[in-house]
């Protein structure tokens, strides 16, 4: 499997201070957009994975610009190529979406915009040695690293990293911002209220789920002046999850990090293919890949629920004025969130448990999606987009709501006909 000989450790320090943060001026965007995949005509019926992989084998044959790949539940993820512009970006994967849309209707079957499972348990449908790997690893912490593989979505926003200087759009600013406003966009996205049909009493029980698994590689490293020394040792002293052979098991021997991989050379020396793939087994809430990869924003409900957390992010990321005004605004969460590392801190569970109905996240983001609706135009934003965002914020933001908040309302309104006498033969 290895192709290169082994490196030093200094070597792959190196080589991870030259390719976690590429700065340079911000010029492009992406979007990785996950949905359920579910029985058209009853999403409560698990699907069986010989109709997933049919679905598959037709949806690799269309001609899309995104990659397309499946999660380990058979959720179908769609990632866009890096774009130059808002609009491009959202062009390009809604034409996809226009194809792959038809074609999984076509299977019987829907995309659902859910940031966990409301209707069934995890069951993995994928069996390749890397979710193996992954699955007996994630078990050493009990079930929600099946949760997590099987059974959540997300919308990923991918940012540039930012400029070497200091300033609004400093690569260092930046990677602050994106842990502060994570929180905000955790809650004021969140839309995973339910699991296997009940409330969990959290609004996104995706978070939920990610702030359970091993802390080594979920969680978010130290923050501080140098975001790029940080991170290396972060990736290096992060457990192994799997080490690749060319037949039989991936597992890793357990508690081997990959400093010590290096140092040891047990059960074989590895290389800097070795690491950057261990790099792909790292999950915390923004992770950096040259860019800046935010995922702590729920899947979202609707043809183009999508849109508008990519908007809202890209504006506040992107145009100096808005990411001045939202760095001040976040600025004041860092003293809730305290020393612990996202998300298992004071902020990111309050995101998490209440939404907005958080006074302080809350307040965070009116004042941020103001700033965003503001730039949007700035950005070159279509009128659909900006329409979008602010119907989003009239409907949610401002009435200190999430989309998590329908859904519990309606299984609420529905437990309560269900206390009514006669109500079905009325």
């Amino acid at each position: 499997m290895p192709v290169r000989p082994a490196v030093t450790e200094a070597e792959l320090e190196a080589h991870l201070h030259g390719i976690c943060f590429k700065t340079g001026p911000p010029r492009r965007i992406g979007v990785e957009i996950e949905f359920l995949v579910h029985d058209a005509r009853n999403p409560r019926c698990p699907v069986e994975p010989d109709r997933l992989h049919a679905a598959a084998d037709a949806l690799r044959a269309l001609p899309l610009r995104s990659l397309l790949t499946f999660e380990p539940g058979g959720q179908l993820e769609l990632s866009s190529q890096p774009a130059t512009s808002l609009t491009e970006c959202i062009e390009s994967v809604t034409a996809d979406l226009a194809l792959v849309r038809p074609a999984m209707r076509a299977r019987g079957l829907g995309m659902a915009g859910h940031g966990h499972n409301p209707w069934h348990p995890p069951r993995r449908v994928l069996t390749d040695p890397r979710y193996n790997a992954m699955e007996a690893y994630f078990d050493r912490w009990g079930a929600a690293g099946r949760s997590m593989m099987c059974a959540t979505a997300s919308v990923q926003v991918c940012v540039d990293a930012g400029y070497e200087e200091p300033g609004p759009l400093g690569h260092g600013r930046r990677w602050l911002l994106a842990h502060l406003l994570g929180a905000v966009l955790a809650a004021a996205f969140a839309n995973s209220p339910t699991s296997e049909g009940c409330p969990t009493g959290y609004r996104t029980t995706r978070q939920l789920i990610w702030s359970q698994l091993d802390p080594a590689r979920t969680l978010a490293p130290p923050l501080g002046p140098d975001p790029r020394t940080a991170w290396a040792r972060y990736v290096l002293d992060a457990p192994v999850m799997c080490i690749r052979t060319d037949g039989g098991s991936w597992d890793a021997p357990e508690g081997l990090t990959f400093r010590d991989w290096v140092r040891t050379g047990v059960p074989r020396p590895p290389t800097q293919e070795d690491l950057d793939y261990h790099l792909t087994t790292l999950f915390p809430p923004v992770r950096p890949r040259g860019h800046l990869e935010l995922r702590m924003i729920d899947a979202q409900s609707g043809d183009a629920g999508w849109v508008v957390p990519l908007a809202v992010t890209a504006a506040l990321f992107d145009d100096p004025e808005a990411a001045e005004r939202a760095y001040r605004t976040v600025k004041a969460l860092a003293e809730t969130a305290g020393q612990r590392p996202a998300p298992r801190n004071p902020l990111w569970r309050r995101a998490a448990r209440g939404g907005l109905t958080d006074p302080e996240l809350h307040a965070a983001a009116v004042a941020c999606f103001a700033a965003a609706e503001e730039a949007l135009p700035r950005l070159g934003a279509s009128p659909e987009v900006r329409a979008a965002v602010a119907e989003f914020t009239e409907r949610y933001v401002a009435r200190g709501r999430c989309p998590a908040d329908d859904h519990l309302d309606a299984l609420y309104a529905a437990e309560s006909d269900d206390l009514i006498p006669g109500k079905d033969s009325q």
